[in-house]
């Protein structure tokens, strides 16, 4: 019995295979955390992240500087965000960094841990992310989130107790949103950065403002 033809669409679907969907950050991390049998080095995240070493790199950073760490932790671990950050604006296409950084590595066990606190929170977030209301072309969107990205990352650096915390979330928010072309995230992460530096003017203006009263009253 001969099959009748199906309409132009259903004919179209079985002529023309699904495009895959690129796979997200969350599963590339977790492979890397996979695969890892030696010090997994900053090369080599860099190298498997390919062409989007750049965004993920500062998403990758900026949740390094989201795990509690001693004091002053942020000053050494923000110092690659802000390189990155610097090449996101300049329009860079990949992610360049000084040798002494890329050759920085960790243990696997270290980089499992590392991603153990990292993943579950990424693959919670990504649940909700998705391409919608971008507001920008790709070069111009990559040169804003740069932009915004490098303000927070120098923020991230200041070596200010507990301060590193919001802007690295923000900085995180922000690159991924430019990831996954997501306006909402942008939107959001823009808010917590806005707040996050409002924040840290408070703390060093109620420092500046203890430190002088204190020196007054000491004279």
């Amino acid at each position: 019995m001969r099959r009748e033809p199906g309409s132009y669409a259903e004919n179209m679907a079985i002529a023309t295979p699904r495009r895959r969907r690129p796979r997200r950050l969350s599963e590339l991390f977790a492979q890397l955390a996979r695969d890892a049998n030696g010090p997994v080095s900053v090369a080599a995240i860099r190298d498997a992240l390919g062409e989007r070493s750049l965004a993920a790199f500062v998403v990758l950073f900026a949740g390094l500087n989201l795990i509690p760490a001693p004091p002053g932790a942020s000053v050494i671990l923000g110092l690659p965000l802000v390189i990155v950050a610097a090449q996101m604006l300049g329009g860079a296409k990949r992610a360049w960094l000084p040798g002494f950084i890329l050759r920085r590595s960790l243990s696997a066990e270290r980089f499992r841990k590392a991603m153990d606190w990292i993943l579950p929170r990424l693959m919670r977030l990504e649940r909700y992310v998705r391409p919608r209301i971008w507001p920008f072309r790709r070069r111009r969107g990559e040169r804003i989130v740069g932009a915004a990205a490098l303000l927070l990352a120098i923020v991230v650096t200041l070596p200010i107790p507990f301060g590193a915390w919001l802007p690295a979330l923000a900085t995180a928010l922000i690159a991924l949103s430019l990831i996954e072309r997501d306006g909402i995230l942008l939107t959001v992460g823009v808010v917590v950065g806005i707040a996050s530096i409002g924040i840290v003017v408070a703390v060093v203006g109620a420092a500046g403002f203890a430190a002088q009263a204190a020196l007054g009253w000491g004279f």
